[in-house]
Formats: C-alpha cells, sequence, structure tokens
C-alpha cells in the first residue's frame, strides 16, 4: 500500500497540482496584502476617509461605535466591509489568472501555414464526395482521373 502510495503521489500530475496549490497560496496573501494595504486605503480616502475593513451592520439591539467593540461583546454583525476585500481579492486574482492562461494559449498557438487543401471532391458523374488520391467513386463505381 505505501509502494502504491508513492507512486500516486510522484506522479507529475499530482506534483503539478501540489506545487501550483502552493505557489497559489502564496499568491493569495500577496493579493490579500496589496488589497488591504495597497488599494483599499486610497479607495476609502477617496470615498470620504472610510477603513472598509471596519464597515459593519449591527444586528444586535446595541449600539457598538467600531467592529471590534462588537465582536468584543459577541455581537451578531454583518461584516460587509470585509466581504468588499474579499470580492476585490478574487476579482484581482481572477484577473490576473485571466491574463496567465490568455498569453499562455497565444504562446501555444501554431503559427498558420497557409489554407489546408481540401480532404475530398466530388465525383463528376454522381456528385458524390469521393477521396481526392480514389481513382474509383465508392457511390457509381466509375473510374476517376486521379488529382
Amino acid at each position: 500500500m505505501l509502494k502504491e502510495f508513492r507512486e500516486f503521489a510522484m506522479r507529475g500530475n499530482v506534483l503539478d497540482m501540489a506545487i501550483g496549490i502552493i505557489l497559489g497560496g502564496a499568491f493569495g496573501k500577496i493579493i490579500t496584502s496589496l488589497v488591504n494595504d495597497v488599494l483599499m486605503p486610497p479607495i476609502g480616502l477617496l470615498v470620504g476617509r472610510v477603513d472598509f475593513s471596519s464597515l459593519f451592520i449591527n444586528l444586535s439591539g446595541a449600539s457598538y461605535g467600531t467592529l471590534a467593540e462588537a465582536q468584543k461583546t459577541g455581537a451578531a454583525t454583518i461584516r460587509y466591509g470585509l466581504f468588499l476585500n474579499t470580492v476585490l481579492d478574487f476579482l484581482i486574482v481572477a484577473f490576473v489568472i485571466f491574463l496567465l492562461v490568455r498569453q499562455v494559449n497565444r504562446l501555444k498557438r501554431q503559427p498558420e501555414s497557409g489554407p489546408i487543401p481540401p480532404a475530398t471532391r466530388d465525383c463528376p458523374y454522381c456528385l458524390s464526395p469521393v477521396a481526392v488520391k480514389a481513382t474509383r467513386c465508392a457511390h457509381c463505381t466509375s473510374e476517376l482521373k486521379a488529382a
């Protein structure tokens, strides 16, 4: 069983997937830092000195000045500011992945070598399609000139 597991773990697909997951986790941390520490402060400043991570809706009857106070007392809150940050994280990651896949697809494209010649031609007697190299029509059995 250990040998079978080792063979499974050493397959190329599993190793590639593991590397992708590790790099994706690190990339996610970078994007989260970019959103929280670089993008959201200027956006918050533009919309009136708002810190998006502290935006919340209090569902309890009491009044709290900050999200930290509400959480300290265990009040039920909807933290939509954190949700906005997470949505922005996702959009940035999705856009970067889109750009990456687009570039890889562009590099994989084969250069065009001109028009592809047709694989069939029409029989002059019965107008059925026959292979270009055929010397006899499969439908009417007429003899054909080689193309």
